[in-house]
């Protein structure tokens, strides 16, 4: 029987990481299947998803958290079975895919009041990237945001927009918001 794993990694960024933890998982007949991985505030973060043969899983979640003795810190969980109820009909994978896109002066409060609006609809976050970057020509610090959104079939995009314009105004942000 095959399972699947997801771990998260963080650690001192250094060359050679990457290939530490593909390593264990080829080692243990592991296949890896998806991953996000970057560098971020000095240091190496990421998040994989892994096939590894059932007989063979618990030799390569002890091998993955080893990797703490080379400055790499590992969590490792299995993947929620298929057909187990996700909370929620967006976190389930239904509903419809959206895509927002923020850009505007960078202050504190803006990913809380983007994610609380997410939060009321009951969409879930599927994926988020964000950065902060000098402001061309006018100095100051610009926030972008990009974020892929799963809205339950039940919610109107038109009540999700106008929330997000609402927010928008009050953030003196530029946001759209477009079905993917």
């Amino acid at each position: 029987m095959i399972e699947t794993l997801v771990m998260s990694l963080i650690g001192e960024d250094r060359p050679g990481l990457v290939e530490a933890v593909a390593k264990r998982v080829a080692d243990h007949g592991g296949n890896w299947l998806e991953s996000r991985m970057c560098r971020l505030g000095g240091r190496f973060a990421g998040i994989v998803r892994v096939e590894a043969p059932g007989a063979r899983r618990l030799a390569l979640e002890a091998a993955l958290v080893g990797l703490g003795a080379e400055g790499l810190s590992v969590v490792v969980q299995a993947e929620q079975p298929v057909g187990v109820p996700a909370s929620g009909a967006a976190a389930s994978g239904e509903g419809r895919l959206a895509v927002v896109e923020l850009v505007g002066h960078d202050r504190p409060g803006i990913v809380r009041a983007v994610s609380a609006v997410f939060a009321r609809h009951g969409a879930n976050v599927e994926e988020f990237s964000s950065a902060r970057e000098g402001a061309p020509m006018g100095g100051g610090t610009l926030f972008q945001a990009r974020v892929s959104i799963r809205v339950p079939a039940t919610v109107p995009l038109v009540a999700l927009r106008a929330d997000l314009e609402q927010i928008a105004v009050d953030l003196m942000v530029d946001l759209s918001l477009r079905e993917s």
